[in-house]
């Protein structure tokens, strides 16, 4: 009897637990929903009276003046290049800080570094902006003559050292789960420690690397504070980082200052600039996820 009470209460405890556990999801999921719905909504809005063509063919972004234009390109240019800079930077440090941690540093030494990285996400962008604005621009004004004040070369190498926790602790993660068997097989072929870390762990991590990537790259689209002060918010078509430019969310940080009224054509534009940015990230992502499962088949 004791026995049937037991398995009865287990029982009770389980389906408890799978019904917080789906509507965690759910809500996961609702979150989701409505920040689209929102998004998606306003921008409706804001296509009923700007015509998506002119949205996504004009190359000039003044929402603001008073002869508007509404072409979302000089916005996404500086998105992008700034991303890129990023990118550029975090990638490559990032795995190299990984690698080391996962196969070459010892356990103090590890126990050290890999908090001291993961302190640097907690700082907040408002420091790295003036970091970028104060220190890495006139550096870098040394080595480029004529680099303007605002650039999105310093904005993206400081939000590039923003990411590398973000890669850097992920991948780490990724290569120290690879099993121990497959090191060990490697070092009875005769490779070296750098041989096997590089082409036997990196490849058997590739999978949590790229999902690292990916999270350091939509860290790097949706920062706003670093490309606000360090970058500029000037809305042009950029070609060069050494070119200051606005980016889509310094654009919402703009106008979500409240000057704007709500409910207004300046105002709704904010949710169209917002819903062509989740667009191309979305994009980015379902590439990015595709290049992972294929290196993950083919490995």
């Amino acid at each position: 009897m004791e026995r049937d009470f037991t398995r009865q209460r287990v029982r009770v405890s389980e389906r408890v637990m799978e019904g917080l556990l789906f509507v965690a999801a759910a809500l996961a999921i609702a979150i989701v929903g409505g920040i689209l719905y929102v998004v998606i909504s306003e921008a409706a809005k804001f296509f009923a009276q700007v015509s998506f063509i002119e949205f996504v063919t004009e190359t000039r972004w003044t929402p603001l003046f008073d002869d508007p234009h509404y072409g979302i390109a000089p916005l996404l240019t500086g998105t992008f290049m700034s991303t890129l800079v990023a990118l550029a930077v975090a990638v490559p440090l990032g795995l190299l800080v990984a690698i080391y941690l996962s196969e070459f540093a010892g356990p103090r030494t590890r126990e050290t570094i890999k908090p001291t990285l993961e302190l640097l996400a907690g700082v907040p962008t408002v420091v790295y902006g003036y970091f970028a604005l104060l220190f890495v621009t006139p550096l870098l004004q040394r080595v480029i003559p004529g680099l303007p004040g605002f650039n999105l070369l310093s904005a993206g190498v400081v939000m590039g050292l923003m990411i590398i926790p973000y890669i850097a602790s992920l991948s780490e993660d990724a290569m120290r789960a690879v099993p121990r068997s497959l090191r060990e097989g490697s070092f009875a072929m005769g490779a070296t420690r750098l041989e096997t870390a590089f082409r036997v762990v990196f490849p058997a991590a590739i999978s949590g690397v790229v999902g690292a990537i990916i999270l350091g790259m939509s860290r790097a689209v949706g920062e706003t504070m670093i490309v606000v002060i360090a970058g500029g918010q000037l809305p042009q078509i950029v070609t060069s980082p050494t070119m200051q430019g606005a980016t889509v969310t310094a654009f919402i940080a703009q106008v979500a200052l409240g000057d704007i009224a709500f409910g207004t054509l300046e105002y709704q534009s904010i949710f169209a600039a917002g819903l062509a940015l989740l667009f191309f990230t979305l994009v980015f992502n379902f590439i990015a996820f595709a290049l992972q499962r294929r290196f993950r088949e083919s490995y």
